[in-house]
């Protein structure tokens, strides 16, 4: 797995039936704990509304996923928005649907149309980009090596994240796993140390 897609920036949608309101929102996302973060916030921000229902999906391997319906018939919310997410292959994206009761009772097969539309109508106003997957890399050289690590940084189109120079250096980067093996290579022939890799 090399890279995955996913959405730039915020979106949202709208569907509405019979007089109920579902408000969309897809979210780009990094973690679980960022996304009850979220959570939380939206049921502060729409506190009036009768569900908050949604679904996320984590990680470029596309495991790590959770859908909930809040309070609505099992299956009709979180899963229909998981479809959407799934259907368009994304990952690292929380879609919520806050929905405004009506009065009139959708059904089973209402609420699922409802609530799958509304995902989808926010996922359509979403701009989907495709991401290298990124390995992070923690190096140790000498500091007379200076010049020739950042050449292969520099070549190898990674981003560094942290670095602290002294007789030893070190240089935190992220890479994509494309570039990863011959820069490794690189590093190794002139003598770096490679502390961690995650």
């Amino acid at each position: 797995m090399e890279s995955f897609k996913t959405i730039v920036s915020p979106a949202e949608g709208i569907y509405k039936e019979k007089g109920s309101r579902f408000l969309s929102f897809a979210i780009p996302v990094k973690d679980v704990e960022e996304i009850k973060d979220i959570i939380k916030d939206y049921r502060k921000r729409f506190y009036d509304a009768r569900h908050i229902c949604y679904a996320y999906m984590l990680g470029a391997e596309r495991l790590d996923f959770r859908a909930n319906d809040d309070g609505e018939p099992s299956g009709t919310a979180g899963r229909p928005i998981l479809g959407q997410i799934n259907s368009r292959e994304l990952t690292n994206v929380l879609v919520i649907v806050v929905r405004y009761f009506g009065g009139i009772l959708l059904g089973t097969g209402g609420l699922v149309v409802a609530y799958r539309e509304a995902a989808s109508d926010a996922l359509n106003e979403s701009e989907i980009i495709e991401k290298a997957v990124e390995e992070i890399i923690q190096i140790r050289f000498d500091y007379l090596k200076m010049n020739e690590v950042m050449k292969i940084i520099k070549d190898s189109e990674t981003q560094i994240i942290n670095q602290k120079f002294d007789n030893e250096c070190f240089i935190t980067f992220s890479i994509s796993k494309s570039n990863l093996e011959i820069t490794l290579t690189k590093l190794q022939k002139i003598n770096c140390t490679i502390i961690a890799q995650n």
